[in-house]
């Protein structure tokens, strides 16, 4: 393995849509990425970006002090955990950035601890086109003084983080954040079906929504999206929403709150996946929609969209 040529080092796991960004946006702002994902295709297109890609886990814990976490399942998570402390690497600080249940992270963060590690909880709040252009907010939590000494980390690749106390609140407002995209993101697509079904041109819905009191920070992401009828270049996956969507069902019935407008969205992400869209943006939704409503477009050129 070749020295770092910073200072500055941090390895990134996990090279999917969210890592492969905060890799690029920390190389950008000076930092020496190490990283690492199991998929041999992301490991090319990382080290062709500049990553100094490791073999593993494992590797990456030997080679840099802070490593970001960006994994699709616990599993993967609970296997980056064994990697690490395996690697024997004295005081390393993990900074886990996916969605899991708490039971999950808890668990990953207890037997880190043991081993010496520090762990924080620090989900983000917003897609993959936002976190490649530092649009992304942290939710950090854990130890607060763990997250100031980070602080110049996490402004590499977000424009804000907030400390919210203790390990777990992180993961918390982030089901909270994320219970709204749900809702937000099929009401999108319902109000441009609407449009559609009134005969009204879909750019015009999307320009004069957002100029209106309407608009949501999720419809003026996704909206494009649906106008053009294009979702193959997915910033969140159809297939990975669906996990989380689980996880935040699952936490809300736990404390036991209700939350009837997140349920009413679960058919329709449900559609999405037996329409062929598990691979695409989650703006997919509006294509069960406009099938629902009876409503035929020619998908956009060059789009992998799913007849239906």
């Amino acid at each position: 393995m070749r020295a770092a040529k910073s200072k500055k080092s941090v390895g990134v796991i996990g090279l999917g849509i969210m890592g492969s960004a905060y890799a690029k946006c920390l190389m950008d702002a000076g930092w020496h990425v190490v990283g690492f994902d199991t998929n041999p295709a992301r490991r090319k297109e990382a080290a062709k970006a500049g990553v100094e890609v490791v073999k593993n886990a494992e590797a990456a814990a030997r080679a840099v002090p802070i490593i970001i976490t960006s994994l699709p399942t616990p599993a993967a998570l609970h296997m980056t955990a064994d990697g690490i402390i395996k690697a024997g690497a004295p005081g390393r600080i993990l900074v886990e950035a996916g969605t899991f249940a708490l039971e999950d992270k808890l668990k990953a963060a207890e037997r880190m601890h043991v081993a010496g590690h520090i762990v924080l909880d620090c989900p983000v709040s917003g897609t993959g086109s936002q976190a490649q252009k530092k649009d992304i907010v942290i939710y950090a939590s854990g130890d607060s003084k763990t997250i100031a000494k980070l602080r110049p980390l996490f402004a590499g690749f977000s424009r804000a983080t907030y400390d919210l106390g203790v390990y777990g609140n992180g993961s918390r407002m982030k089901y909270v954040a994320n219970l709204l995209v749900a809702i937000h993101n099929v009401a999108s697509a319902e109000a441009m079906v609407l449009g559609m079904k009134a005969g009204l041109d879909p750019k015009i819905v999307y320009r004069l929504v957002t100029a209106g009191a309407g608009t949501s920070r999720v419809f003026e992401l996704r909206a494009p999206m649906m106008v053009e009828n294009r979702y193959a270049d997915a910033t969140m996956r159809v297939s990975t929403w669906q996990k989380d969507m689980a996880v935040i069902g699952e936490y809300a019935a736990k404390v036991g709150c209700p939350t009837p407008l997140f349920s009413a969205t679960l058919p329709v992400y449900a559609a999405a996946m037996s329409d062929g869209h598990a691979a695409h943006d989650t703006a997919a939704v509006c294509a069960v929609l406009e099938r629902m409503a009876s409503i035929s477009r020619k998908p956009a050129r060059g789009s992998k969209r799913a007849r239906h």
